[in-house]
């Protein structure tokens, strides 16, 4: 009981409900392990003791917790309550106003510190974060588009998507199909050496982007490599034609490996032999000012797997910390040399983000290029090694057991501290999503629900044996608020699977979007049936798939049924999958026809598949996504949860429904692709029209119309 009392004090839970009315108690063992990687000692009983009163003492002595939340709009802004008589307060505000006293009550949005000196002696420091009660929302309803970069190769790839191929999708699909945002996979560096996790959930760093995105042509100083270089040049570019051609005609996986070889080369050549000119290297030092020491620690880790190799535990023992890696740089000219070259390229690639940006306001976007956030990043990489202090050694982030999957999940991800992220103010949480968010029209979430808690699964144990570890869930939305408020961007969180009740209810109230995948959208408390359309979310992503699904063709023809099976994962017996599958099916495709979506009737794939965005549209969704291999009948998924290298998960480009692969000017001309965005694009302004008109009627004198 005395574990229990010490686990609730850590927001550690020692039970866990894997359905509806049933309680499954924590071992023991996992919450003597957890409370260890929070830095607590529960190894014995008179270790437990010892921790509990400790924590209860803290509690008795704390003038002020680390971290104090306030939303705008929600009553004035207040000192915490119960603090001795006399004490005095002291705020000051991340632009350096000092307020004193109790009067609060002008204090702007922002990241403010708070010093408290009580009459007994005792003093405290903490961070109040002052921020909007919501994240904005989208003025239009809006459909876009849901792409896994990587796979759509234009002609001018050199064998995976790029971020010249991002800009020119936005401004084809904003220009000529009215599409309101692309949203893309995490863009996040990779963890350097091969071969490399393929995965774009499993980041070296979330903080910053993966040169492997940019394209060469455009960066400004590759016109101006001298001839004497231009010979070597041509022949890297043969050998990025050739890998090019390898993913396009000749079946070949997309090789992120071998992509990135040829393209560090490139880079090397022309950043080796081409100086900056002022106004660029004015450019770049801005840049290095700005990133400060969180791109100097990237980018040192960078150089410093090159050498060593991407596994930083074993590293010398002076390299396994940032500021000891410091001497180490200083003293060595060529590692120095690689950790500028490093900085160059976070550079270039954040410029080619604002490009592709750009491109996308010019199009018309309403709200432009949505950047996805991953859960976690790589415990070898190069946020783990930056900030060791905010990540739980020894743990890992997953799922529990669940209907769907009765051994629950382990994704090898290092779960923050959210002792240290509050000790911190969130500052490692606040400056993650500010890079993310630099060139975003809005920010994708990847497991919403990781902001109120997660699955924390010790190091040697199953994930059945691990446990639920609570974070601050008010802190995290208010910093989240204030920097998409900050940004002038929206967010949407994958709300998908097994959520806690209050969740969703409090990402509403908060402004963020959920996500709403057709066919897990039923009347689970009712019939079981089919959604009908206007009980759908309004503040949501409606789509038909995702990227750990199957496709709305395989979806439609049950192919992937046949593709589970092949590889080992259906739970029961084939005969009645498949016969399960057809039902759930059908069912859908005669609400399509009862509503009149489906005129042509069932059995032609193109019109099934306009029929289930014409549902989409029906909805109150403010947004709706079109998964981009649906637009041209692509069957195969990019990602099948459950398998490694069983398939070719995260390597295959866009593909017809054949199988062959096109390229972005083939998705462009393609007659399929056409159909259905010309309807998407007239069915939205359509409505559009119609709901500006009503406000128009409705508005009061003088009001503006959204």
């Amino acid at each position: 009981m005395t574990l229990a009392r010490l686990a609730a004090r850590h927001g550690v839970a020692t039970v866990h409900s894997p359905s509806e009315g049933v309680t499954v108690p924590v071992p023991d063992a996992t919450v003597v392990a957890v409370l260890g990687a929070l830095g607590v000692d529960a190894a014995t009983p008179e270790a437990v003791a010892a921790a509990l009163d400790a924590v209860e003492r803290a509690d008795r002595e704390r003038l002020l917790p680390p971290t104090l939340v306030h939303h705008h709009g929600e009553g004035p802004v207040r000192p915490p309550e119960g603090l001795p008589p006399g004490t005095r307060l002291r705020v000051t505000t991340e632009d350096g106003e000092v307020v004193t006293g109790r009067d609060w009550s002008g204090l702007p949005l922002g990241v403010h510190t708070v010093e408290a000196q009580a009459p007994d002696g005792r003093a405290a420091t903490a961070t109040l974060i002052v921020s909007p009660a919501r994240v904005p929302g989208p003025g239009r309803r809006a459909y876009g588009l849901l792409v896994q970069l990587y796979s759509l190769l234009s002609t001018r790839s050199w064998g995976m998507g790029d971020l010249g191929d991002l800009r020119e999708l936005a401004g084809w699909a904003g220009r000529t199909h009215g599409a309101g945002f692309v949203q893309v996979n995490p863009l996040h560096a990779g963890v350097p050496g091969a071969p490399s996790d393929p995965s774009p959930y499993r980041p070296s760093s979330r903080r910053f982007p993966d040169p492997v995105h940019l394209r060469i042509e455009e960066v400004p100083e590759y016109a101006l490599v001298d001839p004497e270089r231009r010979e070597e040049l041509d022949r890297i570019l043969a050998e990025a034609a050739e890998l090019r051609e390898q993913v396009l005609g000749k079946g070949a996986l997309i090789d992120r490996d071998a992509v990135w070889d040829v393209k560090r080369r490139a880079l090397e050549l022309v950043l080796g032999s081409v100086e900056l000119g002022p106004g660029r290297r004015a450019e770049f030092h801005d840049f290095l000012a700005e990133r400060g020491r969180a791109l100097e620690d990237h980018a040192t880790y960078q150089a410093l797997a090159e050498r060593h190799g991407h596994h930083w535990r074993t590293w010398p023992e002076e390299l396994r910390t940032p500021r000891a890696a410091e001497t180490a740089v200083r003293a060595d000219p060529a590692l120095a040399a690689r950790v500028d070259f490093h900085c160059r390229l976070a550079w270039l690639t954040d410029r080619q983000l604002a490009d592709a940006a750009a491109a996308a306001r010019e199009a018309g976007m309403e709200v432009g290029i949505v950047h996805d956030l991953a859960v976690g990043v790589h415990p070898e990489g190069s946020d783990a090694w930056a900030q060791q202090e905010a990540f739980a050694a020894g743990m890992s982030v997953g799922a529990p057991p669940d209907a769907f999957n009765s051994r629950g999940q382990d994704w090898g991800l290092p779960p923050w501290r959210p002792d240290a992220l509050a000790a911190a103010g969130y500052a490692p949480y606040r400056g993650l999503l500010r890079e993310l968010l630099r060139h975003a029209g809005a920010l994708r979430i990847d497991h919403v629900m990781g902001l109120f808690r997660l699955w924390w699964v010790p190091e040697g144990r199953e994930p059945t044996e691990g446990t639920y570890v609570r974070y601050d869930a008010e802190a995290m939305l208010a910093v989240l608020v204030l920097e998409a408020h900050r940004a002038g961007a929206l967010v949407i969180g994958e709300d998908l699977g097994t959520v806690e009740p209050g969740v969703r209810e409090e990402l509403a109230r908060r402004g963020v979007f959920g996500t709403s995948v057709l066919w897990f959208e039923r009347d689970w408390a009712g019939t079981g049936r089919p959604l009908p359309a206007g009980e759908w979310r309004t503040e949501c992503v409606a789509t038909a798939t995702t990227h750990d699904l199957p496709s709305t063709a395989a979806r439609l023809s049950g192919e992937h049924i046949g593709l589970r099976h092949r590889l080992g994962l259906l739970p029961g017996d084939l005969e009645r999958e498949r016969a399960a599958d057809a039902a759930e099916t059908a069912e859908w495709l005669d609400v399509f026809e009862r509503t009149g979506l489906l005129p042509e009737g069932p059995g032609g794939e193109e019109a099934e598949i306009r029929a289930v965005h014409r549902f989409l549209l029906a909805t109150p969704a403010r947004m709706v996504g079109v998964w981009l291999p649906d637009t041209v009948g692509d069957r195969r998924p990019q990602n099948l949860p459950g398998t490694w290298d069983e398939y070719p998960n995260w390597r295959l480009p866009l593909a017809d429904p054949d199988g062959r692969p096109l390229t972005l000017e083939q998705l462009a001309a393609s007659p399929r692709a056409h159909a259905l965005l010309s309807e998407l694009r007239a069915r939205t302004a359509e409505e559009n029209a119609r709901t500006g008109a009503e406000s128009a009627r409705t508005a009061p004198p003088g009001a503006r119309p959204v």
